[in-house]
């Protein structure tokens, strides 16, 4: 229940943070000219699109605690696995895991009203169960070209008009904000992969430590198929925490806008 309760009260905050307030122009400022009006409506615009970053102290801290734990350990460790596992292995694995997260995917897009996506994710689960033999091939989009709709619980919000809140960085987990860690609460009850007291039939892990290492092997093998991309963006930014902010938060709204 305690997650229940959490989530309730974080909506409140990051609701309350995220409302646009609208200017009150008094009236001596009626008269003033178009040209001054069109530079206001801008500035306001482009003051309520501002990023709310009130724990930007911790926020950098922890990216470049994150930054470290990348660099001196998890991509060493990727490229010995890359290095000792063939591709298509590792491949298959992506796939299975993809695939066995179809109920979180299945479940947003039906929360949000896409029916088209709900019935393509369905079929995709089904063929890439059977034929694709337990979803490590993908014969729905290399053969029947049926494409995957990523959704969690972060875009359902979003998609309903609440806000995201201050943003946030997570240990090991990088970037994120208010509604994308009441996303991620929401999407664990319905995700296979990770523990929840009392749906323990429903779930592949008996317990935190199980799937704490499913996640670890995950994360380990995702890296390990895109070796070098981190540091190809990183060599972009001039100050890293604001620049992997920015990006993770325009890419979650362009998620949510699709």
């Amino acid at each position: 229940m305690h997650y229940i309760y959490t989530s309730i009260i974080a909506l409140f905050i990051f609701q309350g943070c995220s409302t646009k307030q609208t200017p009150i122009t008094p009236s001596y400022f009626s008269h003033t000219s178009q040209l001054d009006d069109e530079f206001e409506d801008e500035f306001s615009s482009q003051e309520s699109d501002t990023i709310i970053d009130p724990l930007n102290g911790y926020n950098r801290a922890m990216t470049s605690f994150n930054d470290k734990v990348f660099t001196y350990a998890l991509n060493p460790i990727s490229e010995g696995y890359a290095y000792v596992t063939p591709e298509p292995i590792r491949e298959s694995l992506s796939n299975f895991v993809h695939n066995i997260q179809f109920p979180i995917r299945f479940v947003n897009n039906l929360l949000q009203g896409k029916f088209q996506n709900t019935s393509d994710e369905l079929e995709r689960f089904i063929v890439n169960s059977t034929v694709g033999v337990g979803g490590l091939f993908d014969p729905a989009a290399t053969y029947m070209h049926i494409p995957a709709h990523n959704e969690d619980f972060g875009q359902t919000l979003g998609y309903y008009g609440i806000g995201a809140g201050f943003h946030v960085v997570l240990p090991f987990l990088g970037p994120s904000n208010i509604r994308d860690i009441v996303g991620l609460t929401a999407d664990s009850y319905t995700s296979p992969l990770q523990y929840q007291k009392g749906l323990r039939k429903y779930k592949i892990p008996d317990n935190y430590g199980q799937a704490i290492a499913i996640y670890s092997f995950q994360i380990l093998n995702k890296n390990s198929l895109h070796l070098g991309a981190y540091e190809s963006l990183k060599k972009d930014a001039i100050d890293l925490y604001p620049f992997l902010r920015d990006l993770y938060e325009q890419k979650r709204l362009t998620d949510i806008e699709e």
